[in-house]
This record gives structure tokens, sequence and C-alpha cells, in this order.
């Protein structure tokens, strides 16, 4: 969809398509527009449909699922996206309307946010980012807050989103862990930490339940971040619900450069920038060696299933392929981030 229904954007108004995830079956369309007068997001949003995309992509009606098509409009008609971590300094932008509309879809109308974009922030910013993020967490953990009024009545937070995500995600097995593309770009070595951690999965989730939880975003990347004057803005609250600690931190570091929208020669500074501010921020919570714990146990559990998914794509196996990318750059260019998984994984599990 080019341009916004008519009855939410008239013909003579400019609306321009902002990038989203094509594949999401939530998503009907994102555009800067205006709306009374002022700069606007419209973000539509559309109830399952059958057949319409991939199933692994696909919108529920269940409030608990992991790709639950009206969580978004609620966690902002509720409030919850604005104020949750509020106190510790980072927020969603302003909220302006919710058009229900006749036929099923919902126009979720959000202030535009001015500043520089998450993709542009530097090692510093993603740090600073970190550390109001460890404070929202931990005001989440001890009660503080908003966290007085618990989410817990709010049946349409995600229910285990990193466990339903992570499973949910297309692997055929056997996987070709001798594909030529990943001999080519990928050790020896690191083909047999991925296919362990592959093996080792569900053991690994198992590892994230034992850990201190609270509320996280579940999609906390520079694509979803803005820098603002007064601070970031964290855009796209569509997965939100309860979670592990250190899971959003993990997310942070790993997909900045799994896209390549980041230098990926930054990965060891903002890697440990990250868990330093994180850290920071976590102080007095819990004991930071199950903060450092948590954060590399969860991202080898939000990423175990990456390297099989594109040694299934390798070549176009399985009828998908990377959207015209080149192959053999992305295989190299995301071996550094992987070894990173490895090692997080070979560290958090012993």
């Amino acid at each position: 969809m080019t341009r916004p229904p008519l009855d939410l954007v008239p013909a003579d108004m400019p609306a321009s398509p902002l990038i989203h995830n094509p594949l999401n079956g939530v998503t009907g369309g994102i555009w800067g527009t205006r709306r009374d007068g002022r700069p606007a997001v419209l973000k539509l949003i559309t109830p399952p449909v059958g057949g319409s995309g991939p199933a692994h992509w696909a919108a529920s009606e269940d409030p608990g699922h992991w790709n639950y098509w009206r969580r978004e409009v609620e966690a902002y008609a509720s409030g919850l996206a604005t104020t949750c971590w509020a106190d510790a300094g980072l927020v969603a932008p302003e909220l302006l309307a919710v058009d229900e509309r006749a036929d099923g879809t919902v126009a979720l109308w959000l202030a535009e946010v001015d500043g520089p974009p998450g993709t542009a922030g530097t090692v510093d910013d993603l740090a600073e980012v970190a550390r109001r993020l460890g404070a929202g967490h931990a005001d989440w953990l001890a009660g503080r807050g908003p966290r007085a009024a618990s989410p817990v009545r709010y049946d349409w937070l995600a229910r285990d989103w990193l466990r339903d995500y992570t499973l949910s995600r297309p692997v055929t097995e056997p996987v070709p862990w001798d594909h030529p593309v990943a001999v080519a770009a990928w050790p020896g070595q690191l083909r047999d930490d991925l296919s362990g951690l592959w093996e080792r999965r569900h053991a690994v989730l198992a590892a994230t339940d034992r850990l201190p939880r609270t509320l996280c975003h579940h999609d906390l990347w520079p694509a979803n971040l803005v820098f603002a004057d007064d601070g970031p803005v964290l855009l796209d609250w569509s997965f939100v619900g309860p979670g592990p600690i250190g899971e959003d931190a993990a997310n942070l570091v790993l997909d900045t450069f799994f896209d390549g929208l980041v230098d990926v020669a930054l990965l060891a500074d903002v890697a440990d920038a990250v868990l330093d501010g994180y850290l920071t921020g976590m102080r007095g919570a819990v004991d930071p060696a199950l903060v450092v714990r948590a954060v590399r146990l969860t991202g080898a559990a939000k990423y175990f299933w990456l390297a099989p998914v594109m040694l299934n794509r390798a070549g176009g196996a399985t009828g998908q392929t990377y959207d015209g990318r080149d192959e053999a750059a992305m295989f190299a260019g995301r071996r550094p981030v992987l070894e990173l998984l490895t090692r997080w994984a070979a560290e958090a599990m012993g």
C-alpha cells in the first residue's frame, strides 16, 4: 500500500511511506503525514487475514501470542508505552488518536519524533539507552514508579515472547552446516559452535526461565530508536510483555549489527558499552554477575535460530532469499556477531 486510505489521509495531504517489516501481518503500512496541523506518524494495524504473508509472521487473535495484532494499540491506549519507563528517561511517542475503522483495521496516530535515527547514534548514545533501560528494568523489579500499577491485569501482554518467537522461526532440519557459502565465510569451529547452540536451544530457553523477570520491549534496536533533544524515544511496542532481565540489552547489541545498519567494527565497543550502561542502570537491583550472565544467555536464546535459517535459505534452497542482498557478503558480515553470540552462549551455559 503506497498511500494510506483516503478516509484517513486525503489525497491532497502528503504521506510518505516509512520503512517497516513488510512480512509482519500486523502492519498494513506506516506513513509520515500530518494530523490536526502537526507532523504525525500513521500506523495501520490489521487483524489476522488468512493466507496473508508467511506463517511465521502471521498476526494472531490470541492476546498472549507473541504477534497479537492489537497489542501496540492497547499499549498506547492503556498508557503503558508512554509511562512504563518514563521515570528512567526512556519514553514512547505521544499518542494522538486511535481510529477504529469499519473494515476492522485500526489507525494508530502518533506524534512524529524529531531527532536523529537510532542508526546514527554513537557508542555513548547506545550506552545511555542501556543505562536508562536498566533503570527501567530495576524499577519494575523493585515495584517502584509505574510498577505500582502492575500490568498483570493486561491480558494482551506477550505471554512468553522469547520462547514463542524463537521457536516459531522457520528452520528445516537437517540444517546444512557444510553448505559451501557457510564453509567459505565461517570457520569450522564457528559452524560447530552454532550447531551446538541450535541443538541446545531448549536448554538455553529453560535457563532463561530461571532469570529474574521484568517488563521487556522485545524489539529494542537502532531502527526503533530516535534520539530526540530531551532523550531517546523508543518506537514499536508491538511485542511488549514480561521477560527475563538482559534480553532487551542483548538485543540492542546483537540486532544493531545483524542487518548491517551499523559498522561491525564497532561491535566490541558497543557490546562493552551497552553492558556497562545496563549494569549501571540495574545497580542495586540484581547481582552484577547475574546481570552479565543474563545478557549473554538471553542473547543466545534470542538468536539460536538465525544461522540455521540463513543456511536453509542459502542459494534459495527453501524458496526464500535475501531480497537481492549479496549472500556471501551477508554471511561474512555476520561472522563477528555470530562469534560473539557463541561466546556468550558458552560463557552463560558453561
